[in-house]
């Protein structure tokens, strides 16, 4: 049966139900609240009293993030509750299914459902990594399996890995919607992602499920703000309905109704921002020092504490001219009897070239740096080890020769001598599609890593990404083909495009131990660590480096900033 599309701006029901309310029509379920795990939808309009509306939101869980949609007289709601309740600075956008044509998929992502709980596993590490509130696995195959709920995966071709998620609600299944309405909630992407078009094809697959259910139209909620959704929704179809929606004033939501922050707070790169966000959520004063330098001024019951992103005044001159230096780093780690590979500083002479002979390939890098600058990996012969000589001198002086090991690149972070999160970072790969070059392959495969890290990471169309691709047997104008993975970096520093992807849980009890021991060796509060391991849930590892200043925000969902905060400000502690 077909339905008739609901007017064109109509909330759910019409607007005839935006007054007061004693009694529902026939055949509409009352007090109707979904748990979706990262929180409830309340469907304010359900509710025949404010006082059952105002109770039902109360039950709001910590850490999750409640949502009332079509509430009856929401401004009266807030006006009665303010020290509660406050008006949602999103959109609701409409999708008429009537008019929707799905049209040709943009990405080659795989759409299908969730079945299982492996993929909620999933669903939830994409979730974290898109900066969202997860939600329990199990309750998410349960819905999974009831008509209320549509979860849609989009999977990567070949390996079938989760890389998007969306969630779709059917109104009429929930509480007998008489205007066959549905909802879209949840749409989130893999920010590591190589494929293209993920956002927008799991909108149309989501809208299309419902067409084929005759719904007649598609809701969805976005902060005001959030211009690169609002782009992609209207792309689909979607059009702004004059619809409000209430939130309970809670941390989770805090930065939606405090007064905005001052403008250089909106400048501050991810890395500082993480920190900014968690200092305002616990009612520390943040002021902005520097934005494009990521310096902030922190300060809580009469003391202040000034931080450069993760660096802060507790971390002592001599604790980071250890990590600065990379030779003064291995003596240390050495020292305190941790495996270190095999180096020495260049020379530029015979013992050089004997070293190189003596292990067959090397790493080549400036003794003092970071972001992977100046770094050549896999020198093997004379010429090459000049020219890397000379690479790592344009960037500094000295130069560090060391053995290179083969396995996998982990970066651990150590807050306060206790392992917080660790993760493998892996080099820039492309996808091919059997009919773009590389060399595109790569410049779109870089305005992701940008668009997902503000900028943070891209992927450089320099020499050393054209000597990786040849090593590899291929050209930067050559074509993969459908399905087939190119590494293109050599490192898998984060700057230059790579992937961090998170093993904490799964990391062994002996590199949690030289982590621990070389950041106290180190005597430094909070330090990032580079360790080289055949495998992050083996013994064996070798330690390469330490940072006086690593990125926080690399390592979602553990909480490194919480654990940053709780070491400069103790007493505001959020564990119990």
């Amino acid at each position: 049966m077909t339905r008739d599309p609901a007017p064109p701006g109509a909330s759910s029901f019409s607007t005839r139900w935006h007054g007061p309310a004693t009694a529902l029509p026939e055949g509409i379920r009352p007090d109707v609240v979904l748990d979706c795990g990262w929180g409830r939808i309340v469907f304010g309009q359900t509710f025949t009293s404010p006082d059952r509306l105002r109770s039902a939101l109360r039950g709001e869980e910590s850490g999750r993030r409640d949502i009332c949609m079509y509430p009856r007289e929401p401004h009266v709601l807030v006006a009665q509750s303010p020290a509660e309740l406050f008006v949602d600075p999103s959109h609701i956008y409409r999708l008429d299914l009537g008019e929707f044509s799905a049209g040709a998929p943009r990405s080659a992502a795989v759409i299908r459902a969730l079945t299982s709980e492996a993929d909620a596993v999933a669903v939830n590490a994409v979730y974290a990594r898109a900066g969202m509130v997860r939600a329990k696995p199990s309750l998410l195959l349960h819905n999974a399996q009831s008509p209320v709920f549509t979860y849609l995966v989009a999977t990567e071709p070949g390996s079938g890995r989760i890389l998007g998620t969306v969630t779709g609600v059917d109104h009429a299944e929930a509480f007998g919607d008489p205007e066959q309405g549905t909802s879209l909630w949840c749409l989130a992407v893999d920010p590591q992602s190589r494929l293209a078009g993920i956002g927008e094809h799991l909108a149309r697959a989501l809208a299309e499920h419902y067409v084929g259910r005759g719904r007649s139209y598609v809701d969805l909620s976005v902060l005001h703000d959030n211009d690169k959704a609002i782009a992609l929704y209207e792309r689909v179809g979607f059009s702004r309905v004059p619809v409000l929606a209430l939130k309970r004033k809670n941390t989770i939501n805090e930065r939606l109704f405090v007064t905005a922050p001052p403008e250089d707070y909106q400048r501050l790169n991810p890395y500082a921002r993480i920190i900014a966000d968690e200092a305002r959520r616990r009612g520390i004063g943040v002021d902005v020092l520097d934005a494009e330098w990521g310096e902030l001024r922190l300060s809580h019951a009469g003391r202040s504490i000034v931080t450069r992103e993760s660096l802060s005044e507790l971390t002592t001159a001599v604790a980071m001219s250890r990590c600065d230096d990379k030779r003064v780093t291995r003596r240390i780690f050495e020292g305190a009897g941790l495996s270190v590979p095999q180096g020495r500083s260049a020379t530029s002479d015979e013992a050089d070239r004997a070293f190189l002979h003596e292990l067959g390939e090397l790493v080549v890098k400036p003794a003092r740096g970071e972001q992977g600058r100046g770094i050549t990996v896999g020198v093997s012969d004379e010429p090459a080890l000049d020219e890397a000589v000379a690479l790592a001198r344009s960037y500094c002086p000295d130069v560090l020769l060391e053995q290179l090991v083969s396995g996998q690149d982990l970066r651990v972070i150590v807050i306060g001598h206790q392992l917080v999160a660790a993760a493998v970072r892996r080099p820039a790969s492309v996808i091919g599609d059997g009919h773009t070059p590389v060399r595109k392959l790569i410049t779109a495969q870089s305005r992701r890593r940008e668009a997902a890290t503000r900028s943070e990471s891209r992927i450089p169309l320099d020499e050393a990404t054209a000597a990786t691709v040849r090593a590899h047997g291929y050209e930067l104008d050559d074509v993969l083909g459908a399905g087939q993975e190119l590494e293109v970096r050599r490192t898998a520093n984060l700057h230059t495009g790579g992937t961090i992807h998170d093993v904490t849980a799964s990391l062994h009890p002996a590199v949690v131990s030289a982590a621990v021991r070389a950041s106290r060796a180190l005597d430094i509060p909070v330090t990032g660590l580079d360790f080289l391991l055949p495998d992050p849930e083996g013994p064996d590892h070798v330690l390469i480096e330490a940072n006086e200043r690593p990125g926080l925000a690399n390592h979602e969902p553990q909480p490194t900033a919480e654990r940053f905060v709780d070491l400069l400000f103790p007493e505001t502690s959020l564990r119990t």
